[in-house]
C-alpha cells in the first residue's frame, strides 16, 4: 500500500510542471545569415528583424557569441537600430527578451531598448546599457565560445506600464542613444555593432488546481518517507 502510495505522488509530480517557456522567436542568425538590411525571419517561431541606418550601412554576418554567425552592421549614428517584430497574440503571462550584443572599439558603446505596438508611439523599457567593446580585456566573440558578460535579459511585464501582452504586433528596438563608442572615444564610421541569440519567450505559470496538486504530491511523499525511516 506505501509502495503504491509513493509510486502515485511520484507519478503526479512528474507530471505537473511549475512552469514552461514558449519560443515566440529565436533568432539565432545560424540559418538566415544576413548580409542586407532585412527583413530576416527567426530560426524558430515567427517574426521579422532589420537593421536601419540614416547612412548607407553595410550588413555582414561574422562570428557569434559561441557560434557561426551573427547579424553585424557598420556607419552607425544616433537613432539607428536594429529592430524585431513579433505578435503576441495570446501570451499574457512573463514574456522575456535575451541578447548578446558587442561592438568593435570605434562602434556604439550606449543602446536604448524601446518597445511600440503601433510603429508609431515608442516608449523605453528602461534606461540606456552600455555594449562592451569586442577587444581584451574582453573576450572576443568566436564560433567555439560564449562569453556570459555580453549577455542581455529583461522581463518585459515586469513593469505594468510595459503593454506587451496579447498584441497583435510588437515592435523591439535596440537603438543607438551615443556617440560615445564602445572604447569610449568617438564612433568610427567603420565602427560596427554585432547582435546575436534574441530570444523572446513566455514563461506559463500552471493553473492554482495544478500548483495544489503538486503540493498535495509532495506533502504526501514527503509523508511517506518519514515513515519509512522509522
Amino acid at each position: 500500500m506505501k509502495k503504491t502510495m509513493l509510486l502515485t505522488c511520484l507519478t503526479l509530480v512528474m507530471g505537473v510542471s511549475t512552469q514552461g517557456q514558449t519560443t515566440i522567436a529565436d533568432w539565432t542568425f545560424e540559418t538566415s545569415q544576413p548580409t542586407t538590411s532585412g527583413p530576416i525571419s527567426p530560426e524558430l517561431g515567427s517574426g521579422t528583424m532589420i537593421g536601419s541606418h540614416a547612412g548607407a550601412a553595410t550588413y555582414s554576418t561574422p562570428a557569434g557569441n559561441g557560434s557561426s554567425h551573427s547579424y553585424s552592421s557598420a556607419l552607425w549614428a544616433n537613432n539607428d537600430y536594429y529592430q524585431a517584430q513579433v505578435s503576441t497574440t495570446g501570451y499574457s503571462d512573463d514574456i522575456v527578451l535575451s541578447w548578446a550584443q558587442t561592438s568593435s572599439g570605434t562602434g556604439p558603446g550606449q543602446f536604448q531598448l524601446q518597445y511600440s505596438t503601433d510603429g508609431a508611439t515608442w516608449n523605453n523599457l528602461g534606461g540606456t546599457y552600455t555594449v562592451l567593446a569586442n577587444a581584451s580585456p574582453n573576450p572576443t566573440w568566436n564560433v567555439t565560445t560564449a562569453s556570459s558578460i555580453y549577455d542581455y535579459s529583461v522581463d518585459l511585464s515586469a513593469a505594468t506600464s510595459y503593454a506587451v501582452d496579447n498584441q497583435a504586433t510588437l515592435d523591439i528596438r535596440f537603438e543607438d542613444e551615443s556617440t560615445t563608442s564602445a572604447n569610449g572615444g568617438g564612433v568610427g564610421t567603420s565602427g560596427t555593432d554585432r547582435i546575436d541569440n534574441v530570444l523572446i519567450q513566455d514563461t506559463v505559470v500552471p493553473e492554482p488546481s495544478s500548483l495544489s496538486l503538486l503540493g498535495i504530491a509532495s506533502a504526501v511523499g514527503a509523508g511517506f518517507f518519514r515513515r519509512f525511516k522509522k
